[in-house]
């Protein structure tokens, strides 16, 4: 399983609502009439993005983070296309255009439950509600060939999910723990040397 990221923040000038509705649009479009391989998506507002710096016409605050779940390779290319195509053109140039600033990347689940949204209860999460993610990064010139196994520790295989980045389009954490409580994996006494972990509360716009 797969999942492209795209984090990105308004232009100046446009209001926050205006873009979480035209946000919520493009995918509510794409949940409408999926692409071949499109395994669903969830879109969150972020308290902290810390690796999309604002610049020059893009706001300062807030930032969202997009999850699109693919079954492969192929996939990722079916949703390039089908994302600017009819029946989902419109949607997507409109929040497109409202954009002013974006990254993103390519992650690879590595163990665990593929749900970009983890409610705690069992139940789909309610739009605003908090949904935390920790992500782990290492400093330039630090290692660690079995970081996968010792972040994974103490996690729940049924409900949570550790992911790790294979393609990266910008700037962007090498491991997305989605963990509904904090696994032992990524306490601070536990991870190497150089190797970091921050946990970014967000907020839920959309989960289909």
């Amino acid at each position: 399983m797969l999942a492209y990221l795209s984090w990105h923040r308004a232009a100046a000038g446009i209001e926050p609502t205006a873009y979480e509705q035209a946000l919520e649009r493009f995918h509510r479009s794409l949940a409408h009439q999926p692409p071949s391989g499109f395994r669903g998506s969830s879109a969150f507002r972020l308290s902290n993005l810390p690796w999309l710096a604002p610049v020059a016409g893009c706001a300062d605050a807030p930032g969202y983070e997009d999850w699109y779940l693919l079954d492969d390779w192929t996939a990722v290319g079916v949703l390039e296309e089908a994302a600017v195509a009819h029946g989902h053109r419109t949607a997507h140039d409109t929040i497109a255009g409202r954009a002013g600033c974006a990254t993103g990347s390519v992650y690879r689940l590595v163990e665990g439950h593929a749900r970009p949204a983890r409610p705690a209860g069992g139940s789909s999460p309610d739009a605003g509600e908090s949904d935390p993610a920790v992500w782990v990064k290492r400093t330039p010139g630090h290692e660690h060939p079995s970081l996968c196994a010792l972040l994974g520790d103490g996690m729940d295989r049924e409900r949570d999910g550790l992911w790790r980045r294979c393609i990266g389009l910008g700037p962007a954490p090498e491991y997305c723990l989605l963990a509904a409580e904090s696994a032992v994996g990524v306490a601070p006494s536990r991870l190497p040397a150089g190797w970091v972990a921050q946990t970014i509360e967000r907020a839920v716009v959309w989960h289909g």
